[in-house]
């Protein structure tokens, strides 16, 4: 990951697109990546991630602002210009050409001799562990390795910047796993500046230096996973990111070091943190994460204690989901894992519920 006092590799500067003039799909955009880094935009359908990608690309137009690779300004710039590589969920790999004849197709574009690019798609065959595979055609690999013959096409021009554009999504799970941890240890080796495009949170959790959260063409929050998670700068950011039980709350009081007391359903009271400024009486949302809640005699001694009814209880393996009901939300959701199960209750039972005051968060919707 580059280091923050350097000069940004791609900079979007107040950047805005429409397609009607009136909608705006991106709204002032202004995202700084670093050499290095692997960036993740992230977001539901329609929030303006794709597009920032095919702007980036050189496919989409920006209405207003500045996209800079470097020092150069991209927005009139044809994309076969931009030396910048691209990896699609289609693969968008030519059907009649085999493996070793797709890699070498940009490098012929680019006029490298002859010798020199066969020795390069060797090079990156073997990098992505396909060398065996150069004469086959793609129509005879599965999935994962005409993915992989993807990537290694968009990198083996030596591109500055490599942009992904959701390109696991059509495979399955476990697949798709396994190419996660592929991409994440290319960027490593070879130290790639990566931009990914997803709507998969997990995706975006195991592969970013850090992620871009979008909804309605605006930036949520940049950050590192780990802080997305621990500390989510809104309501939107909390819920998006992995699981969160979200709770009408108001503000009672303002303690020191951004923790506040917070009333929630009709008479309960817990201790959270916020990650904004808030005032006495203010509307907040109290968010507590599943697998922070804890249950029975292991609450009984934590400072946020509350009593809740048992409505479903779904064992999953490792680990026991109960849905309850707490201060009129009948939607809480608790993870415990199976080695803290001390008796299992049943649907109807009350139980005891409890959290830490640091693993409670007063949001703002």
């Amino acid at each position: 990951m580059g280091a923050s006092g350097d000069e940004p590799l791609v900079r979007f500067a107040g950047v805005q697109k429409t397609y009607d003039g009136e909608h705006l799909v991106v709204r002032d955009l202004n995202l700084a990546i670093h050499r290095g880094e692997f960036v993740t935009l992230l977001g539901p359908s329609g929030s303006g991630k794709t597009t920032c990608l095919m702007m980036l690309a050189g496919f989409e137009t920006p209405t207003r602002g500045d996209i800079y690779l470097g020092t150069q300004r991209l927005n009139t710039l044809p994309p076969h210009r931009r030396n910048i590589g691209m990896v699609f969920q289609n693969y968008a790999l030519f059907p009649h050409m085999t493996v070793a004849e797709n890699l070498i197709y940009p490098l012929k574009t680019r006029r490298m001799p002859k010798v020199e690019a066969r020795e390069r798609v060797m090079r990156m065959l073997e990098t992505v562990q396909l060398e065996a595979f150069a004469a086959r055609r793609p129509s005879q690999l599965s999935g994962g390795q005409q993915q992989r013959v993807a990537l290694a096409r968009a990198l083996v021009f030596e591109p500055q910047l490599v942009l992904m554009d959701e390109p696991l999504g059509a495979l399955d799970k476990q697949l798709r796993e396994q190419m996660q941890l592929e991409i994440r240890h290319l960027h490593q080796q070879l130290g790639l500046t990566v931009v990914f495009v997803t709507h998969d949170q997990s995706e975006a959790l195991t592969l970013s230096d850090r992620v871009a959260v979008f909804n309605d063409g605006v930036i949520q929050q940049v950050d590192t996973p780990e802080a997305l998670y621990e500390f989510p700068a809104n309501a939107f950011v909390a819920g998006f990111i992995g699981e969160n039980n979200l709770c009408p709350a108001q503000v009672m009081a303002l303690e020191l070091d951004g923790q506040c007391r917070l009333r929630f359903g009709d008479q309960w009271v817990s201790t959270a943190r916020s990650a904004t400024t808030l005032a006495d009486g203010q509307a907040v949302l109290l968010g507590i994460r599943p697998e922070r809640v804890r249950l029975g005699k292991r609450a009984e001694s934590l400072p946020n204690r509350f009593p809740a009814r048992l409505i479903e209880l779904i064992y999953l393996g490792d680990h026991v989901r109960l849905r309850c009901e707490l201060a009129g939300n009948d939607q809480f959701t608790v993870k415990v894992p199976v080695s803290e199960m001390d008796a299992a209750p049943h649907p109807g039972d009350q139980i005891t519920l409890g959290w830490r005051d640091e693993d409670a968060r007063a949001l703002v919707a």
